[in-house]
């Protein structure tokens, strides 16, 4: 059996990330792909809760545990979840993992890349392909106003999103054979096509746009 293939869609709040990783998913099956769907933090019970806990408004954890938080979330996740798809020769597409975690606590929240890097070791897993969608501040502010309520990290404020922003565009910058930057401005229709361009060029014979 075939090896699965692991692909991520990172990005700021606002960025639409969960639509594309729907639409993405989606299209893979259409074109014969087995897929698995999921998200971080989350993607089992147990890191559920965890997810409901990091995201619930208030002021939330120190750094460093909040950082440990989302790392006991992924091991068990990619533990249950990830590897087990992967094994089984699926596409997984997974809203959010690790490089979120450097962005937002590394960046945003100022944790050493040493530390965060010793965690992603012992978790041993990177994707194949990463999506990073850059909306830009305006868009990404009309998106969330849409939205019945902000969870925590959407309630932060414009510098900690400008740091979380920088981050992840110094972390494809520093990854450009794994991580592609993606418009995610304009209509959804227009982003999808995008993607799929991606992943068409990446995955030639795998993957067909439509």
């Amino acid at each position: 059996m075939a090896a699965g293939r692991f692909i991520t869609l990172e990005g700021g709040e606002g960025a639409g990330k969960s639509t594309q990783a729907r639409r993405l998913a989606a299209a893979l099956a259409r074109a014969g792909q087995a897929v698995l769907l999921t998200r971080e933090p989350g993607g089992t019970a147990g890191a559920e809760r965890l997810r409901a806990v990091l995201l619930e408004p208030g002021p939330g954890f120190v750094p460093l545990a909040e950082t440990m938080l989302h790392f006991a979330a992924r091991a068990e996740h990619v533990a249950r979840v990830i590897r087990p798809a992967l094994a089984a020769g699926m596409w997984v597409i997974c809203d959010r993992f690790t490089d979120s975690t450097r962005a937002y606590q590394g960046g945003g929240q100022g944790v050493e890349a040493a530390v965060l890097e010793a965690l992603a070791g012992l978790i041993g897993l990177e994707p194949e392909l990463t999506l990073l969608l850059e909306a830009s501040p305006a868009v990404a502010a009309e998106r969330l106003a849409k939205r019945a309520g902000m969870d925590r990290y959407e309630a932060l404020d414009g510098d900690f999103h400008a740091r979380v922003a920088a981050a992840f565009r110094a972390l494809a910058e520093a990854a450009p054979g794994r991580i592609r930057r993606v418009d995610a401005d304009g209509p959804e229709d227009a982003v999808a096509a995008r993607i799929a361009d991606v992943l068409a060029a990446r995955f030639a014979g795998a993957f067909t746009p439509g």
